[in-house]
């Protein structure tokens, strides 16, 4: 859990770096310029970052699968070389994702003005500059991307449906209660991280407005990497306590005569 963690901080902080400071600087210096070059990697990074985020969110739900539903096979399913290989996966993916569609949306000419109406370059608002018809292609791609996040969304609700019998059937009210806190948070962030970023590039051209749009756009690309930190720092005591148990259960099991025994709680 650590390890996805650690991953999840970095895509995070990339996510709100690709963002943020260069709409603090805009609205400092009450300027709204970036250059061409500029724009086309604001546009990788975020879904670069972004992708490789949900990826991410996809893997700890399997995780927290394991864990609670599986726990006698945690080891062996989740070893350190299969973490790695998850991963390595989720960022390889983040990386294939961000340069199709950057490359894509930046070969199309573009001849409707320069200005892109929003905090940062978005693909919608830079198709809304081109004359090309091929834009569609660009569309295509999109909708490919939304049906695979789309995918990975249904396999999390089923895990989760997974994960939610098994709490059911703990006998202790405060064993429930952790684990709901704990999957609660993280199925909030997704459902929010998903539905706020594929209305944003799937709706119609007809309910864009600039209010809406803004909205969309902080909602999908800076709340859900801002939430992160404080949903899983709250878990991390809890974290620490379960990773000693596990620590001292070993330690008992190796000494002869000894039957091993924890209550993180």
């Amino acid at each position: 859990m650590f390890f996805f963690l650690l991953n999840l901080a970095l895509s995070d902080l990339g996510s709100i770096c690709t963002t943020v400071p260069k709409a603090m600087h805009n609205s400092l210096w009450n300027t709204r310029n970036i250059s061409y070059n500029g724009c086309a990697a604001q546009v990788f990074l975020i879904f670069f970052f972004l992708g490789t985020e949900f990826c991410l969110l996809t893997i700890m739900c399997y995780d927290r699968y394991v864990s609670i539903c599986k726990p006698l096979h945690y080891r062996t399913l989740l070893g350190s070389r299969a973490c790695a290989h998850m991963a390595a996966a989720a960022w390889a993916s983040g990386f294939l994702n961000a340069l199709l569609n950057t490359a894509n949306t930046f070969s199309l000419p573009l001849c409707h003005g320069n200005a892109v109406g929003k905090f940062f370059c978005e693909i919608p608002q830079i198709l809304k500059l081109s004359c090309s018809k091929s834009h569609l292609r660009e569309f295509g791609l999109l909708a490919v991307s939304v049906c695979l996040s789309l995918g990975c969304f249904v396999f999390i609700v089923f895990i989760f449906v997974q994960i939610f019998r098994a709490v059911l059937r703990i006998p202790s009210e405060q064993g429930r209660h952790k684990a709901f806190s704990t999957c609660l948070p993280h199925l909030a962030v997704v459902s929010l991280f998903l539905s706020t970023g594929t209305f944003a590039y799937l709706k119609p051209p007809s309910m864009s407005s600039p209010s809406l749009d803004l909205a969309l756009s902080v909602l999908y690309s800076v709340v859900p990497p801002a939430l992160n930190p404080l949903i899983y720092s709250l878990r991390n005591q809890e974290l620490k306590a379960a990773e000693s148990c596990s620590a001292r259960e070993e330690e008992t099991e190796r000494e002869p005569g000894n039957i091993g025994g924890c209550n993180p709680s």
